[in-house]
């Protein structure tokens, strides 16, 4: 492969909900999607169905999560059961990676199951999600994960935004070295992507881009809501924002 074939780095991932999602991210120029359903709550395992439209639509590599819940990262052993059987059936639908992640009770990595969980994967990327952003001791738990075998980790360097962790973000990176990725994330825009990027030295950025839209539906019920106390939520759609998306991109590679 020349220099001219290689991809610019550094690499963007954008994180999506659904078909619509993945068509925005990548017509805007993403070079690989996280696909999850359910953002609002972090995002869920999306349905077999949904993966393989995505599959006959992406022209860029489509990595699937595999959370069976929202909330912690803490499994009981039927749900631990559900995960290795969704990965195996992501692997057979061809995905180009799984992004999965277990934790303890006591805040550390749960190693044995991330090692079944990549075994299960066979030849699939493997990226521990933000789990990692709950452990306790993040150095030991790159170095589970590295045990483990995973390929990549997402995290926002354990805060809300990547500018925030940012120290830890570049601690990170240098203890990874080409170990495993560091794929940063963190409430990254065009105002603040390119300043990370330079104070980290990450290889691949991990972006929503999303953007709330009101619901096309005309007649609307105002005494129910499917969830939560958000009545409004129910004619309320968030979607990936292509331009965002265009623009974020933009910003890194100027």
């Amino acid at each position: 492969m020349t220099d001219t074939e290689r991809p610019r780095l550094p690499l963007i991932e954008i994180c999506v909900e659904g078909i619509d999602g993945l068509l925005a991210a990548q017509a805007a120029g993403a070079d690989r999607v996280e696909l999850c359903a359910s953002l609002v709550e972090g995002g869920i395992t999306p349905s077999l169905g949904t993966v393989r439209a995505a599959l006959e639509l992406s022209t860029i590599p489509v990595h699937v999560i595999v959370r069976p819940h929202g909330g912690d990262f803490l499994y009981s052993e039927a749900e631990y059961r559900s995960m290795l059987t969704d990965v195996r059936a992501l692997s057979e639908l061809g995905v180009a990676g799984v992004v999965v992640g277990c934790l303890n009770a006591d805040g550390t990595i749960d190693e044995k199951r991330m090692s079944e969980l990549v075994q299960a994967a066979g030849p699939l990327n493997v990226t521990c999600h933000r789990a990692f952003d709950m452990t306790r001791d993040p150095t030991e738990a790159l170095e589970a994960l590295i045990r483990s075998k995973v390929g990549r980790v997402l995290t926002s360097g354990q805060r809300d935004t990547a500018l925030d962790g940012v120290a830890l973000l570049a601690e990170l990176v240098r203890q990874a070295g080409k170990r495993i990725i560091i794929l940063g994330c963190g409430g990254l825009d065009p105002t603040n992507i390119a300043e990370v990027r330079e104070r980290t030295g990450l290889t691949e950025i991990h972006v929503a881009a999303l953007k709330d839209v009101p619901s096309a539906m005309c007649y609307r019920n105002p005494q129910v809501g499917m969830g939560g106390t958000d009545l409004d939520r129910e004619y309320r759609n968030t979607v990936t924002d292509a331009a965002l998306v265009a623009a974020t991109i933009a910003a890194v590679r100027a």
